[in-house]
């Protein structure tokens, strides 16, 4: 039996050649200028700060996944390493921030208990 190709439907977009995430736009986060293009800590501290990503640690996981994205196969593999290193750093404060979450929690159910 013979498999049938899908065609894929072509949205606006790809009749003028631009892609939908350059329309992206965001009142939620404002990344200084260049920040991707700095090591690994500085991202990390950059987007990882209240005034860059007011919902969060995710957030700025978020947008460093979201520019690996958007540059594609133009991303040099150095500095894809290093973006995905500042991924790697917030994901392990974000982690560390709900452990003491918990602990806290924890702390205080044991307080109750007694």
């Amino acid at each position: 039996m013979a498999t049938k190709k899908r065609a894929r439907k072509k949205s606006d977009h790809s009749k003028s050649g631009r892609k939908w995430s350059q329309e992206v736009k965001t009142v939620s986060t404002f990344p200084p200028e260049d920040v991707f293009t700095k090591d690994a800590q500085t991202i990390a501290n950059s987007l990882g700060s209240k005034k860059v990503s007011p919902k969060g640690i995710g957030s700025g996981i978020r947008m460093i996944q979201f520019f690996i994205n958007r540059a594609g196969k133009n991303l040099p593999d150095e500095r894809k390493a290093e973006l995905e290193q500042a991924k790697h750093i917030l994901q392990a404060r974000r982690q560390r921030e709900a452990d003491r979450g918990r602990a806290k929690k924890s702390q205080a159910t044991k307080g109750k208990a007694r």
